[in-house]
């Protein structure tokens, strides 16, 4: 729980947009219907993200508020999951494969036909036993002052972030500058030390 142990790299940012009555309640929904998804068994490329609790990247439930709304604080983390080959070795195995095909059949080149076929059955077989590269992004929401410190300084990691937030909440996450926090009490470097006890026991 990066978050709440340890230096804090963080970026901070204005949360824009109408808040329901019944808050706690709907955020709960969405947060749930948002929430990290084990991929279907097949294999696949394509990124997998969504919401988890910061206490552990498993644990894509958000049914109870204890665990990750410590008021007027919610924390939680998005999960991105990407299985990655490595591209060269992939590219010397196709190749190596292509050459053993065109010795069975007698041939000087192979089919661009069957070098995709080659490559996609080869690709098929590495991605079913291949793990994700798993990336865990951790924010910590006041949701009575509408204010957010995203636990990263990537601005793709960011832009993720505030395109899955909108899509959850319908909120916008608007950047603070430095500027903006110097007359603000609740800076980061204080962050901590103003989060309730519930949440520095949670570490």
């Amino acid at each position: 729980m990066g978050i709440l142990s340890g230096a804090l790299t963080a970026r901070r940012f204005k949360v824009v947009g109408d808040v329901p009555e019944a808050f706690r309640d709907v955020y709960r929904e969405q947060l749930g219907q948002f929430a990290f998804r084990d991929p279907p068994n097949e294999p696949g490329k394509a990124e997998i993200e969504g919401w988890v609790q910061t206490h552990n990247l498993l644990d894509a439930s958000f049914d109870d508020l204890n665990r990750w709304l410590y008021d007027p604080y919610a924390l939680f983390a998005l999960r991105i999951d990407k299985k990655v080959l490595p591209a060269n070795l992939l590219k010397a195995t196709v190749e190596k494969e292509c050459t053993k095909w065109c010795a069975e059949k007698g041939v000087e080149r192979c089919p661009n036909a069957v070098k995709t076929e080659i490559k996609e059955r080869i690709e098929d077989e590495w991605l079913r036993r291949t793990l994700p590269k798993v990336r865990v992004t951790e924010l910590c929401w006041n949701m009575r002052d509408q204010w957010l410190v995203l636990h990263s300084l990537s601005e793709s990691v960011a832009d993720r972030v505030r395109k899955r937030f909108h899509q959850t909440f319908g909120l916008r996450l608007v950047p603070w500058s430095p500027l903006d926090w110097m007359s603000d009490e609740a800076t980061v470097e204080g962050l901590l030390g103003t989060m309730p006890a519930a949440m520095q026991e949670a570490k």
